[in-house]
């Protein structure tokens, strides 16, 4: 059966006759004649009983009524689809980000959900910079939310806000009490950072900036989060170089944020690929215009 078969045939055994059915079909009377008769010739079986003053189904065409009537619904159903998908209605978006940007994606989020409910959101939330970046180019993340100063080619992206360099330092530290500090004047400390193999600009930067001051920083644990990090800190384990999101966010009272001197601000990206055409993360990506600004220098 053809969908033009299906609805020829319920527009006769609804009207029960071929002069309405044609006209509420915009079609002429002999074309859906020979359409009925086409069905009832694949079908191998009678629908209608014709008579030159009525037209009456026969029990088969009886029994095609609500089979016919659920597969129209459901073509109407797989329209609606397709013209929500297309236009960035419904879809799948998958983004990472690292643990320090929940803040950031929770409203973004939260304005996806209340205006493009068929969106489905997925989020990674354990993914640092480098990890986002070859994820984007994998093509199994859409989105990221990283700090790092330059991209790679094919890499499109958008400052959505500025955060400044902090160190945690235990709360009975010799330095806790100071407006700004110095890293060279934690040149002995220990630092909890980390792995090194999560590709975090902030161990990288940790890295670049100690040498600018003359050490090589002595790195005396990691952990998997900037949580688990602050934890490590408030036992005494050491110091950690973080950014001021998480004195914001995290509280503990074991633990003091103090802003790093000679470090200006750091831009947090919104990333994805150049060329996708994906309605859904346009969509997606349009929303985060609203939820994220770019800040006003």
């Amino acid at each position: 059966m053809e969908i033009h078969q299906i609805r020829a045939f319920l527009a006769v055994a609804e009207e029960l006759h071929f002069g309405r059915a044609a006209q509420r079909l915009h079609v002429a009377q002999p074309p859906l004649s020979r359409t009925i008769k086409q069905l009832e010739k694949e079908l191998g079986i009678t629908l209608f009983e014709r008579s030159t003053r009525s037209v009456q189904l026969t029990e088969a065409g009886q029994a095609l009524i609500e089979p016919a009537r659920a597969i129209l619904d459901a073509v109407r159903l797989a329209e609606m689809a397709v013209t929500a998908a297309g236009r960035g209605r419904t879809g799948r978006v998958r983004i990472g980000f690292a643990g320090t940007s929940h803040h950031l994606v929770g409203r973004w989020a939260k304005l996806v959900r209340r205006t493009h409910p068929g969106i489905e959101f997925v989020l990674t939330s354990s993914a640092y910079a480098s990890e986002v970046l070859n994820r984007l180019s994998e093509g199994t993340l859409d989105i990221g939310i990283v700090r790092m100063l330059f991209f790679p080619p094919g890499i499109a992206s958008r400052v959505i806000a500025r955060e400044n360099l902090v160190v945690a330092l235990p709360r009975e530290h010799r330095l806790a009490g100071q407006a700004a500090v110095q890293l060279a004047d934690l040149a002995g400390e220990g630092w909890v950072m980390l792995p090194s193999e999560s590709g975090s600009m902030l161990r990288e930067l940790l890295l670049r900036l100690a040498c600018d001051a003359g050490f090589t920083p002595r790195i005396v644990q990691s952990a998997p989060d900037s949580l688990s990090l602050v934890a490590l800190v408030s036992a005494g384990v050491g110091c950690t170089l973080t950014v001021s999101s998480v004195a914001r966010h995290v509280v503990n009272p074991e633990v003091v944020f103090v802003p790093l001197a000679e470090q200006g601000p750091i831009d947090v990206c919104l990333v994805w690929r150049e060329g996708d055409t994906s309605a859904a993360l346009a969509e997606v990506l349009r929303l985060s215009e609203e939820a994220l600004p770019t800040p006003i220098e």
